[in-house]
């Protein structure tokens, strides 16, 4: 079995390549892959060669952890059946070729338990649920605060404020400083940070991936006030530590998402507190995913980058 793949084979190189795939288990399904989407921020950084080195870290490898596809072989030991829309948010299918994340192919193998069953109706909307799960697990952790704040008003930008709002906490007010992207808010404000006088938020949240920001957003929250890095950060992040001290401020650092964030999420989405509509604003045929991922890192205008395998 075989599979035609988006491989990074070393920075800056993308190509579109035809695999063997690993053979399916009882404990597996075959997902023909629709839709992937390109995230801008673990993929830019695999693309621009700046991602920290982590184990499995190395080139080459399929990039991707936002497709959606249709089971068209299920294994014996799974509860899934062929024709069912799920999302895959990763696999390690490609033999010698490493899976940073996997899932960016027309054709995955992947445990039946990493899969996760969609509606028909979300169609590509649905590579969002990895990112909007994310937004959600910052959200909701134990002891975190909803934000009032977040820096910039990307995909996880827009989807922390909407998640915000549909748990029933009051719209924050969004940072963004590039015209391109002030467009779509949906039941919250947009401004430059440059006319907000504010200085006493509870709850900030940084989506930017700057890591030169922490001190400019310490001075702008209250006492006892909360940072929460909820982007993905390629350098050592540094703060002065007498306003922190003044402030008791509070550093918290939001991870990926959790089962229990993607059952939730689902919830927000199948009951229609959250729409996802908006938020994909490119498209592009697998086959051209080196102008694809150059347009989605390098075009401020793409917020939300969709690899289409049906055309492939």
């Amino acid at each position: 079995m075989e599979t035609i793949a988006v491989v990074l084979k070393q920075p800056k190189h993308v190509e579109v390549n035809r695999l063997a795939l690993t053979a399916p288990t009882v404990d597996d399904v075959v997902v023909d892959v629709a839709w992937s989407g390109v995230s801008t921020g673990t993929e830019r950084l695999l693309w621009s060669g700046r991602m920290p080195q982590f184990p499995g870290m190395g080139y080459p490898l399929v990039p991707g952890y936002e497709s959606v596809g249709e089971v068209v072989e299920a294994g014996s030991a799974t509860d899934l059946r062929p024709g069912q829309m799920v999302f895959v948010p990763g696999a390690k299918c490609f033999g010698e070729v490493r899976g940073l994340f996997g899932a960016s192919a027309s054709r995955l193998v992947v445990p039946a338990k990493r899969v996760i069953p969609l509606e028909q109706s979300l169609g590509e909307r649905g590579i969002l649920l990895a990112l909007a799960a994310t937004a959600y697990h910052a959200i909701a952790a134990w002891g975190g605060r909803a934000p009032e704040c977040i820096v910039g008003h990307g995909v996880l930008g827009r989807l922390l404020a909407r998640i915000a709002v549909a748990l029933g906490n009051p719209p924050p007010v969004v940072w963004e400083k590039n015209p391109l992207r002030a467009g779509g808010a949906d039941g919250y404000r947009v401004i430059d940070p440059a006319d907000d006088a504010r200085r006493d938020y509870q709850s900030i949240y940084d989506v930017s991936g700057d890591p030169t920001l922490l001190d400019s957003l310490i001075s702008r929250i209250a006492a006892g006030g909360e940072i929460v890095l909820a982007g993905f950060y390629s350098e050592p992040l540094s703060f002065a530590f007498p306003p922190a001290f003044m402030r008791e401020a509070r550093i918290r650092v939001a991870a990926e998402w959790q089962p229990p964030d993607i059952a939730a999420t689902k919830d927000l989405i199948e009951t229609g507190r959250l729409s996802l509509d908006g938020l994909i604003t490119h498209h592009h045929d697998a086959k051209a995913a080196p102008d694809a991922y150059r347009i989605a890192f390098e075009d401020a205008a793409c917020l939300k980058m969709v690899l289409n395998w049906r055309l492939s």
